[in-house]
């Protein structure tokens, strides 16, 4: 859990701006298709919902969109030292200003109260649940046409992460597509943390921002000081509402699994991945972000050996990662399941005619030739067990006696997938007892290297090198 008070001067707006913030890809939901949608929005306490996604609130109505609000706590905990104002007292203040909010987001009479305790949200994770699936089902609709927006699961608050947590799982198990908003993430974290990258954004139309802007000024109990007396001190203050001011709102998205749950496979990937992609010609700000940059740099530092005759990436995404790889191999054959990241990829890497690109999804099929690199970066927790097995055994199949399998995975939980890193390089070290030559982790990451059995391959001649070689137009497979 993190640590952080409302009192605390928090990250700037500003710092946010500067980031590129606005740069984040589109939000992959297609207005045209929202008819008949149904969206659950789930509030911690009220004001939750008008924060983190009161934009978005007041849009779905006039595009056909069906919006059903759960409050869960009455806020009556807000101002635990106030000397004029009790529990009780706020409890029916803010219930009243929540209905207000709401009506100025065009979802009057729209919402139902759980009336479970404010700050102890942790303990019901049983009656969240049941609550959210009676109100996601209502009138028989398809999992794949229900949205849950939910608090960021990791925002901080214990409240807003317990309620987080609940939904992705009602999400997951259910199949319904999954919304999550950062409310305090935005006050304690900054834009060095990579989490936010791998974000969406919603442009909002000005009547929607105009309503979320009025919406929010019905939450007096907020915005404004109790009374003058010590202990009413207004709770959030301009620095902090200034993240709610944007043009935009921002969410983690999770795609709905139109099976019911059934957790993504690889023959999803390419869908996924092509919309991802089509939001942005870097989703995931490779070429600008320090982490990444620094990634690659780890990735390339950990490589054994400085060249190599033939080498595979696996899930090359735009091409970041494979550039750099590049003038370290003779051969190198990049592929990824999305056609719209391949093409890109292959701009990219245009200027190296020993790089060759495909779409193509693996392990279920698998390029010819043997390999001895192969890079499997943050793709791993893509696959089902049973792929992740079936690529492990065929990369054992394909590589070189004493070649490379270089593994970096991201450490944290993947949404809609089964696996995560650390669970991906446990299940690679076991099934194929390779010697581990390199490992470095860190909070974000994990790197490590693993050496198949046999004689390792012998360094490349100067003269066969594919950078400035007859030999380096030869394909990989």
């Amino acid at each position: 859990m993190v640590t952080f008070s409302h009192t605390d001067t928090g990250t700037a707006e500003s710092t946010w701006s500067d980031a590129g913030l606005a740069a984040l890809p589109g939000l992959p939901l297609d207005p045209a298709r929202l008819a008949g949608t149904r969206f659950v929005v789930l509030a911690a306490h009220p004001d939750d919902e008008t924060l983190g996604a009161g934009g978005l609130m007041a849009t779905l109505p006039a595009l056909g969109a069906e919006v059903e609000v759960l409050l869960c706590t009455a806020g009556e905990g807000s101002h635990p030292g106030s000397p004029t104002h009790s529990p009780e007292q706020l409890s029916a203040l803010r219930l009243v200003e929540f209905g207000a909010a709401l009506t100025e987001l065009g979802l009057a009479g729209r919402w139902s109260f759980l009336g479970l305790p404010d700050q102890g949200l942790g303990a019901y994770s049983g009656t969240i649940a049941a609550a959210i699936r009676d109100a996601a089902h209502g009138g028989g609709t398809r999992p794949e046409d229900v949205v849950l927006v939910a608090p960021f699961r990791s925002d901080g608050h214990a409240d807003h992460d317990a309620l987080g947590e609940a939904a992705a799982a009602v999400a997951a198990a259910e199949g319904f597509g999954l919304l999550e908003y950062p409310i305090w993430y935005w006050h304690w974290a900054t834009p060095a943390q990579p989490t936010w990258r791998a974000w969406h954004q919603l442009q909002l139309a000005p009547a929607a921002a105009e309503a979320k802007t009025r919406a929010m000024a019905a939450h007096a109990t907020q915005v404004r000081p109790l009374s003058p007396a010590e202990g009413d001190e207004t709770l959030l203050d301009a620095d902090f509402l200034a993240h709610f001011d944007r043009p935009f709102e921002v969410f983690a998205w999770t795609p709905p699994t139109p099976d019911g749950g059934r957790p993504h496979r690889s023959a999803d990937a390419e869908q996924i991945f092509d919309a991802v992609h089509a939001g942005s010609a870097d989703p995931w700000n490779y070429a600008g972000s320090w982490y990444e940059r620094r990634k690659r740099a780890l990735t390339l530092a950990a490589l054994p050996q400085e060249r190599y005759r033939s080498a595979l990436e696996v899930g090359c995404s735009i091409g970041t990662l494979t550039a750099d790889l590049a003038p370290r191999c003779d051969n190198l054959l990049a592929v990824d399941a999305s056609g719209t990241a391949a093409d890109r990829a292959s701009e990219r890497l245009a200027a190296f005619p020993w790089v060759s690109v495909r779409r193509q999804v693996l392990p279920e099929s698998w390029p010819a030739g043997s390999f001895d690199l192969v890079v499997v970066s943050e793709v791993g927790y893509y696959l089902a067990p049973d792929e992740l097995a079936a690529l492990l055994d065929r990369i054992r199949e394909s590589i070189s006696p004493g070649g490379a399998l270089v593994l970096c995975h991201w450490r944290h939980p993947i949404d809609g997938w089964e696996l995560d890193g650390e669970t991906v390089h446990t299940r690679a070290r076991e099934r194929l007892g390779w010697q581990q030559s390199g490992l470095y982790r860190e909070q974000d990451f994990v790197l490590e290297v693993l050496t198949a059995p046999g004689a390792v391959p012998g360094p490349v001649a100067d003269g066969d090198a594919g950078a400035g070689s007859g030999a380096g137009q030869r394909g990989a497979g």
